[in-house]
């Protein structure tokens, strides 16, 4: 059973910084791809970086590279997402998931959600 709890959101101005974090308590976290999403009131929710089961290889959407970095410590059962040079279109709640079946842009392919962390940018 996986059951994801995010931390670590909260208010920044522009060109601040904030690191999520995503604790898993079960026992299987290493046999999962991670990802974060975000969803901004309105909006669908969007692929924002992924990193395989391995932590080797990671993913990240155009309009974060460069200014986020996802990362994952097996031994913690802990997924990060470092957050820098916030812009307020950052502002959303921010979701992480796992997938059994590897990384992936969409949201389908992620079986487990948190309940999400609200990140606030303002300008």
């Amino acid at each position: 059973q996986v059951q994801l709890v995010e931390s670590g959101g909260g208010l920044v101005q522009a060109g601040g910084s904030l690191r999520l974090s995503c604790a898993d308590s079960g026992r299987t976290f290493s046999n999962y791809a991670m990802a974060w999403f975000r969803q901004a009131p309105g909006k669908e929710r969007e692929f924002v970086a992924a990193i395989s089961w391995s932590g080797r290889n990671t993913y990240n959407a155009d309009s974060v590279k460069g200014r986020f970095t996802i990362s994952r410590d097996n031994a913690k059962n802990t997924v990060y997402l470092q957050m820098n040079s916030l812009k307020p279109e950052d502002t959303a709640i921010y979701y992480c998931a796992a997938s059994p079946i590897g990384t992936a842009t969409s949201p389908a392919t992620y079986h487990y959600w948190g309940q999400g962390t609200q990140v606030t940018v303002s300008s």
